[in-house]
Parts: structure tokens; C-alpha cells; sequence
């Protein structure tokens, strides 16, 4: 079975900074992308960032304080968050497109659980 783990949510100040991690393991291969999605309370879920082989593309209100990167190798995206605000708290959702099998494309969208980020003073 393939799944996402994700990790790296807690707490964090204003202006204070977290790394979320998301790794795929088990049959999902020849990913294609790999992205961060996010939930606050009394919102919808909306994209924080996904990237592929064509770059990356950010959620508006993250622009110029998030930035999102890949380690093929390990199969892992990374979200490396700064300036944060409080309504950047949410729960964020890896997200991953791929394969289920190396030998052809038969496609595969796996979400993680989800790991919670809380801006607060």
C-alpha cells in the first residue's frame, strides 16, 4: 500500500518560522507532483503550493514567505514556512500524484492525514 506521512506541524509564534515534511512510501510511483494544501477552521481547503517538473506554483497568501521543495530520491516535498502569520494556522494536507506501478501510468493521488500548524503569541 502507498501512503503519505507528514510531519513538522506544532506551534510557532508570529513572525517565527516551521518546516513541514511529507514523505511517500509503499506503490506510488513516477510521481508527477507533489503539493501542500491547507484547512482553517470555518474555511475551505485552498493550495498552499505545489510543484513539478514545469516549477511551482503558490497559494496568494503565501507568496514571497513559503517555499516549497522536492527530493526526488527520497520522495519527499518539503514546506518550509517563514513570516508566519496567525491565519496561517490550519491543518495542512500533503498531497501527491504518481503512478501505482514503475512499468506504466495508472494514476495514483495520495493525501496525508494532516498535521497542524498554530500561529499564536
Amino acid at each position: 500500500q502507498a501512503q503519505l506521512v507528514e510531519s513538522g506541524g506544532g506551534l510557532a509564534q508570529p513572525g517565527g518560522s516551521l518546516t513541514l515534511s511529507c514523505v511517500a512510501s509503499g506503490n506510488i510511483f513516477n510521481i508527477h507532483f507533489m503539493a501542500w494544501y491547507r484547512q482553517a477552521p470555518g474555511k475551505e481547503r485552498e493550495l498552499v503550493a505545489t510543484i513539478n517538473r514545469s516549477g511551482t506554483i503558490y497559494g496568494d497568501s503565501v507568496k514571497g514567505r513559503f517555499t516549497i521543495s522536492r527530493d526526488d530520491a527520497k520522495n519527499m516535498v518539503s514546506l518550509q514556512m517563514n513570516k508566519l502569520h496567525v491565519e496561517d494556522t490550519a491543518v495542512y494536507y500533503c498531497n501527491v500524484g504518481g503512478s501505482d506501478t514503475p512499468s506504466a501510468y495508472r494514476y495514483l493521488e495520495l493525501w496525508g492525514q494532516g498535521t497542524l500548524v498554530t500561529v499564536s503569541p
